[in-house]
């Protein structure tokens, strides 16, 4: 599963170059000219990293950065602003409101996706590297195998990618539809109650021989994976 950014950029040829060498390096972009689009899109559909523009119409940059910081379903996502601001105040200011990097315009593609993957390292270190792992269990993104306490784990394809995604995003309680976009696919129509029929299949594989259940059924809001369930 590719590595989500939500690009909040209106200058057009920062975006295009952004998108550019990022869809390269094998990351999925999704970028917006306004802070308040920006803000909506952030909260519907959760991206892994946020690159903010400091300077927007309307709403700037750092008010962005402080409305995503005190939204729950953004608070621990990592922020990289991207600015010409390049005084030591604003890198502190922009800091000191919630941003995990600060890349100063004009900045070289690869440098601001090194910045993206050291930020990963630090604040969601299982999307960047090969292993995910959680409690006793370990998913190995580049084989495809599950253990679970050294015993494999077979999983039918949209189970693995339904354990990848709760093991990436450990704790966050998904709903149904937000599991079909994110496992499934956008362009794909599945029922809803679908997501329930390979919960239950999930949960069979992983807890043959009286494993804990990890995966917690939140009534009327969905599923999370949770080690306090």
């Amino acid at each position: 599963m590719k590595t989500r950014v939500l690009l909040i950029e209106d200058d057009l040829n920062i975006t295009e170059l952004v998108r550019y060498n990022l869809e390269r390096a094998d990351y999925k972009v999704e970028s917006v000219a306004d802070g308040e689009e920006g803000l909506y899109l952030a909260a519907q559909d959760t991206p892994d990293v946020i690159l903010l523009d400091w300077m927007l119409p309307n709403l700037s940059g750092l008010e962005i950065c402080r409305q995503l910081r005190r939204n729950e379903e953004t608070a621990n996502v990592p922020i990289i602003m991207l600015t010409a601001r390049a005084d030591e105040p604003d890198r502190v200011r922009g800091l000191e409101i919630g941003a995990d990097d600060y890349v100063t315009k004009p900045f070289s593609p690869k440098e601001l996706i090194a910045r993206i993957q050291a930020v990963l390292r630090r604040v969601r270190p299982a999307l960047a590297g090969h292993e995910l792992r959680f409690e006793d269990i370990s998913l190995d993104n580049v084989s495809h195998r599950v253990m679970r306490n050294d015993t494999l784990i077979h999983l039918g394809p949209t189970e693995y990618r339904l354990l990848r995604h709760f093991m990436e995003n450990p704790g966050r309680v998904f709903s149904r539809e937000q599991l079909l976009d994110s496992v499934w696919g956008h362009d794909v129509y599945v029922e809803p109650r679908t997501v329930d029929v390979h919960i239950r299949r999930l949960r069979k594989a992983m807890n043959e021989g009286d494993g804990k259940d990890y995966i917690r059924t939140v009534r009327s809001a969905g599923y999370a994976l949770d080690k306090h369930r």
